[in-house]
């Protein structure tokens, strides 16, 4: 399992972290990846003037859009799930 971290905090949730979440659910559900990904929120991930942070593991990624949640899964998420599942 991976743990992808959300920031929720008021900087990152008025650029639409809140969305990027609702999307990850969307597909962790699509692909069947429940109980391989497991999706947190927090309130503060000390990067506000970067845009949505999210935290794949221990890797932080900033300045995430919304409209970028759906490549973001696929390009970072999944393909670490590959690399843990070997």
């Amino acid at each position: 399992m991976i743990t992808v971290t959300i920031c929720v905090g008021s900087s990152c949730y008025v650029r639409g972290s809140d969305r990027v979440a609702a999307t990850f659910e969307q597909l962790i559900d699509k692909e069947g990846l429940a109980g391989q990904i497991e999706l947190m929120g927090a309130f503060c991930m000390e990067h506000c003037s970067l845009g949505i942070s999210i935290r794949v593991e221990d890797q932080v990624f900033c300045g995430i859009q919304p409209a970028d949640g759906e490549a973001f899964f696929y390009n970072e998420i999944v393909p670490l799930l590959a690399k843990v599942a070997a």
